[in-house]
């Protein structure tokens, strides 16, 4: 029965460490990856790039999107 509750703090400890370092490489591969952006924006950027809008259609339509956050 001793054992028992002496592992006990260990297992929590444990798992705490786990779940922080398991959040904190969540968190760096977010910063890496530049976080996520709106589909809607992606979209746009490709259109702009195959030339199917103009650079200042985008800059519209990229605030439009933005307002309607």
């Amino acid at each position: 029965m001793m054992h028992q509750t002496m592992f006990a703090p260990m297992i929590w400890f444990f798992i705490l460490w786990s779940v922080l370092i398991l959040i904190g490489a969540i968190l760096v591969m977010n910063y890496l990856t530049g976080g996520r952006e709106n589909p809607s924006v992606q979209i746009l950027k490709e259109r702009l790039a195959k030339g199917e809008i103009t650079e200042e259609e985008y800059n519209r339509l990229k605030k439009i999107l933005k307002q309607d956050k």
